[in-house]
């Protein structure tokens, strides 16, 4: 009997099954294509971070599981299979679905973040907190992968997500260092306020970025020291990023004893800018008379210097000093201070 009814419903549906197995035959066969061209490209780079090379690693974790069950709910379309067997397939292609979906999902995700870290960071502390990151994005897809096949198989969900919600609250609450901390490390790395590399300002500070870390970023600061502060801090306050900057402008606040006449300061200001000439990659702006003394007159020197390492900045500003220094003492004046910070107010 059960044969008859075989033989029957072959009969009745053959073109259907036919149109179906060929269906599900490309549609296996276009995926395995897929899956051998992504293992082919993470074969040319297994450790590299290409888009390319990420592509090729959602590729590669197509399971042949997955794409048979896709094939078979693709016949059973086609085939009008008895509805308790349809089911049963429609059920078995959306937990392959979810699943595999939750693979590829946490590739991508994987592959995008580490693209970034090697970009922007090498082999840094943040390198290190893939693991973490790999856990935390697993456990979250196949949360979502696992709620809905429960939805699909009739479950109220409902009460599930409240109680993962409540559940992920606590946790959240518990672990809020651990999460803020990495949550800005990946808010540096995606946003970019500044990358390795970088020199910025951050309230009396000045250093290059050297290391992103999960919890810290390291500077070396412009006297050797090194500088350590809390992402989760630094993100909290206004960062100059000193390397977007097309070129630095100086102010030096300086004091030159000797004569006090006009053409003193004639000489001094003829003497600054043929100082900040001569050096390349500065350009003179100006230089004012800013105040006078019983012992010296004070000048505000200001030039525009193309270059942004803080090291060169400070040769080019020997360089400059020095020259000055000279041709004050040609002209028989001495240079008595210099600084970047504006001086108390010249004796009267």
């Amino acid at each position: 009997m059960g044969w008859d009814r075989f033989t029957t419903w072959f009969d009745a549906n053959r073109d259907g099954l036919m149109i179906g197995l060929a269906v599900g035959a490309a549609i296996v066969a276009a995926m395995l294509i897929l899956r051998t061209l992504g293992r082919m490209a993470v074969a040319r780079d297994p450790h590299g971070m290409s888009w390319r090379t990420v592509i090729g690693r959602v590729l590669a974790k197509t399971s042949v599981a997955f794409m048979v069950l896709a094939a078979a709910d693709v016949i059973a379309t086609y085939a009008e299979l008895p509805h308790k067997v349809a089911r049963v397939v429609d059920i078995l292609f959306v937990i392959a679905f979810a699943l595999q979906g939750a693979v590829w999902g946490r590739e991508l995700v994987l592959g995008v973040i580490g693209r970034k870290v090697a970009e922007e960071n090498g082999s840094g502390a943040l390198g290190n907190a893939m693991a973490i990151i790999r856990v935390l994005v697993s456990v979250a897809l196949f949360a979502i992968a696992g709620i809905l096949i429960l939805d699909n198989l009739g479950v109220n969900v409902t009460a599930l997500v409240a109680g993962l919600g409540i559940g992920g609250i606590a946790i959240g609450l518990a672990a809020q260092g651990i999460f803020s901390d990495l949550f800005a490390a990946l808010a540096i790395l995606f946003d970019k306020p500044f990358k390795k590399g970088d020199t910025i300002r951050y309230d009396q500070s000045t250093g290059t970025v050297e290391r992103i870390g999960l919890k810290t970023t390291r500077l070396r600061s412009q006297t050797g020291e090194q500088l350590i502060m809390a992402n989760t801090k630094l993100l909290e306050r206004e960062i100059h990023n000193l390397a977007a900057a097309k070129g630095r402008r100086i102010t030096l606040y300086l004091a030159v004893g000797g004569e006090s006449s006009s053409a003193a300061v004639d000489a001094v200001i003829e003497a600054a800018g043929a100082s900040v000439g001569q050096v390349k990659g500065c350009q003179f702006v100006r230089c004012t008379l800013s105040g006078a003394g019983a012992e010296a007159l004070a000048f505000t020197l200001v030039y525009d210097d193309k270059v942004i390492d803080p090291d060169k900045l400070a040769a080019n500003r020997s360089v400059i000093l020095r020259d000055f220094i000279e041709r004050l003492a040609a002209k028989k004046l001495k240079l008595s201070r210099a600084s970047d910070q504006p001086p108390a107010p010249l004796p009267l």
